[in-house]
């Protein structure tokens, strides 16, 4: 079951995402104002972007998938605009696809809990451990893996972190190499690897 969800989660981003916007054109709109339109991308802003030499200094991404059920980003995004600082991410993922942009990109969210992983499980940790934290990575938040905490992405999740992962690396120049999962940075929940799918995934597409 596991296999054909991820199978069929892979050739929607191979089949959908290509046909939705070359990627000079995303490279385009990745450095714009406002609350662009992006093909391809059912994007909610609930807060615009502005210069972009006015953001945070982002030099990571980090992947991180909560427990919620369906119809959880859409919750927790709009909490996020509220209390921007809270725990939690600055972009939201819904399992429908819809991408919650929650907090202005000059804002750092609490999350990332001080890289406190240094036993090389899944990746060398050596260039991470206490240095790839919340304050210096946007992080996004892929919501809907309950009751199974195991259970991997929807297809429209993967098809929109296609298009997502390659605007934020856009627009903030972060290479392929700087896109981590939760777990490969932080202990968390030994059941299953957070975020590890789909930071592996967006490392192979490449930037």
């Amino acid at each position: 079951m596991m296999i054909s969800r991820l199978v069929a989660a892979v050739l929607a981003a191979v089949l959908i995402a290509p046909a939705a916007a070359t990627d000079a054109g995303l490279a385009r709109l990745a450095r714009s104002s406002g609350t662009p339109d992006i093909p391809g991308l059912k994007m909610v802003w609930l807060a615009p972007w502005g210069d972009v030499r006015d953001a945070h200094p982002w030099r990571n991404i980090i992947v991180h998938q909560t427990e919620g059920r369906a119809g959880s980003a859409r919750v927790g995004a709009r909490e996020q605009s509220k209390n921007p600082t809270r725990r939690g991410v600055t972009v939201w993922v819904e399992t429908d696809g819809t991408v919650y942009w929650a907090v202005a990109e000059n804002l750092v969210p609490t999350h990332g809990d001080g890289a406190n992983r240094h036993d090389n499980k899944y990746i060398d940790n050596s260039a991470t451990y206490h240095q790839v934290v919340g304050d210096n990575s946007i992080g996004v938040e892929f919501a809907g893996n309950f009751p199974d905490v195991a259970r991997g992405p929807t297809p429209a999740q993967v098809a929109a972190w296609k298009i997502l992962v390659k605007i934020l690396q856009a627009r903030y120049d972060i290479p392929s190499a700087r896109i981590y999962a939760h777990n490969w940075i932080d202990i968390k929940d030994e059941r299953y690897c957070e975020g590890c799918w789909l930071a592996t995934l967006a490392r192979t597409w490449g930037k």
